[in-house]
């Protein structure tokens, strides 16, 4: 049986310190199973929060309720008055046998003319494919198409769930450097969703490492230091975050392929 209380959540306006959304002491249980145990969390405008935890660990779930799509057992959610989310999914399923090009799949579910699409799409490098077919993107591409629609939104928040899901190795760094760039142009907040640290250390400010309830949480480094965090990830994965900690001088294209820095870099 659920012994947790069943408590409303309700929401205000921002709390101080530009927070955009949080939550407080969340726990849910499902089928008499703790799925999330008395978490907290919260996400300021201009801050990139990552998400992680294994698989399973209730990520997915925590995000739900913070975004009203699920209702916890107890505790508390703030929403900033007027909150704008931008949504980038895990995977978007594309059925082959409807044509859809890259331009009607920005338009799908809100208004926008050419010039407001193309404008998204250039923020996110991929301008050049406007007009090509959806099914025919390539993993990176398709990701940086679907953050572009996420910012047709103007978000004040962005929310990214796994976001290097089919984006080759080359790839993935140069697009969570993509993802600092647009938090620094547009100031808006950012909650990547992940289940390893070392791939979203480049981008993010604030870590929360979950497995139902909150393992860890601080800096990237911190995290990375943290023996809860070990002993979720392994030894390997502390030693794997020293790879996105070095400098590079060059970037990646959306189709992976390297480009000296200065030479057409967004």
């Amino acid at each position: 049986m659920n012994s947790l209380a069943r408590a409303p959540l309700r929401a205000m306006p921002a709390t101080p310190r530009d927070s955009l959304l949080s939550g407080r002491d969340l726990s849910l249980s499902l089928g008499g199973r703790p799925v999330l145990e008395h978490i907290d969390i919260s996400i300021a405008a201009g801050e990139i929060v990552s998400l992680i935890g294994p698989n399973g660990a209730g990520k997915s779930t925590l995000v739900k309720l913070l975004l009203g799509l699920g209702t916890a057992d107890s505790g508390v959610i703030w929403r900033a008055a007027g909150l704008r989310v931008g949504y980038v999914p895990q995977q978007l399923p594309l059925e082959p046998v409807l044509p859809l090009s890259v331009a009607r799949l920005m338009r799908l579910t809100m208004r926008a003319n050419r010039q407001e699409v193309l404008a998204a799409l250039s923020e996110t490098g991929v301008a050049h494919l406007i007009d090509a077919s959806a099914h025919t993107l390539s993993g990176g591409e398709r990701q940086r198409v679907l953050l572009a629609r996420a910012l047709l939104r103007a978000p004040d928040l962005l929310v990214l769930d796994e976001p290097s899901q089919g984006v080759d190795f080359a790839g993935q760094a140069e697009l969570y450097r993509l993802i600092g760039r647009i938090r620094d142009r547009r100031g808006c907040g950012i909650l990547i969703v992940s289940h390893d640290l070392h791939l979203v250390v480049g981008a993010a400010d604030k870590v929360l490492c979950i497995n139902r309830h909150v393992c860890c949480d601080g800096t990237p480094e911190g995290v990375a230091q943290d023996p809860e965090y070990i002993r979720l990830f392994g030894a390997q994965a502390a030693d794997a975050f020293a790879v996105y900690t070095h400098g590079h001088d060059h970037h990646h294209d959306a189709s992976g392929t390297v480009v000296p820095e200065g030479d057409g870099g967004i």
